[in-house]
């Protein structure tokens, strides 16, 4: 069974790659601000942490769906998105210096929830057809000694602009995070194994998925 990766993420693609799936990667072209805010604008009220990265998640796996038949896809389709909360704010990635700067000023030393929205769909014989979603959600704590100086120069690096919560676990900012309450996955923004629960709701098995690795790995 073949997966399709509705994202450009690096960080999710390697995280599968390393779980032995090798994904085939389609962007959405999903306008994620726009969505959101049609969505709040439905619903008369603002969205909560764990309806906005399921509704983005499902916005970018049927996405690459509705051209699923210009992509040739046959297999699964599956959409992420991630957002961090502390104080009940919701915040997505910075962008800029002086934005992630500011978030690290309120986050260091303190802990946070990073959401990890995931929506799978079955894509078949060139149809789209059953779907499941899922949040998972870990509790981030980071390091209360990063001062101003180290903070600048992991800025600078502009790994922290491009990812929610303006920090990393599998990459530059793992040193500044002391401890992770739940799976470690759902904060790189992939969580595996709600991923694979995904999986065995649609029916199909995970080791079917693997497609990378050694010559034990199935075909």
């Amino acid at each position: 069974m073949r997966l399709y990766l509705a994202s450009t993420s690096p960080a999710r693609l390697s995280l599968l790659r390393a779980a032995g799936i090798e994904p085939v990667t389609i962007s959405p072209a999903v306008d994620e601000d726009a969505v959101a805010a049609a969505e709040a604008a439905r619903t008369g009220s603002a969205l909560t942490p764990h309806h906005v990265v399921e509704l983005l998640a499902r916005a970018k796996a049927e996405a690459v769906a509705d051209g699923g038949a210009g992509h040739g896809i046959d297999g699964l389709i599956l959409g992420g998105d991630s957002v961090f909360v502390l104080d009940g704010v919701i915040y997505g990635k910075p962008h800029t210096p002086e934005r992630a700067r500011e978030r690290w000023h309120g986050q260091r030393g303190r802990t946070g929830q990073l959401y990890s929205g995931h929506w799978l769909i079955e894509h078949i014989e060139g149809r789209p057809g059953r779907a499941v979603g899922a949040v998972a959600v870990a509790d981030v704590t980071f390091t209360d000694d990063l001062d101003d100086t180290e903070l600048d120069a992991y800025i600078n690096t502009g790994e922290p602009l491009f990812v929610a919560g303006a920090f990393t676990i599998d990459s530059l900012g793992a040193p500044y995070i002391s401890r992770i309450e739940g799976d470690p996955s759902t904060v790189v923004g992939l969580s595996l194994p709600t991923l694979r629960k995904l999986v065995l709701r649609l029916g199909y098995d995970w080791p079917g998925l693997w497609n990378t690795g050694t010559s034990a790995l199935p075909d």
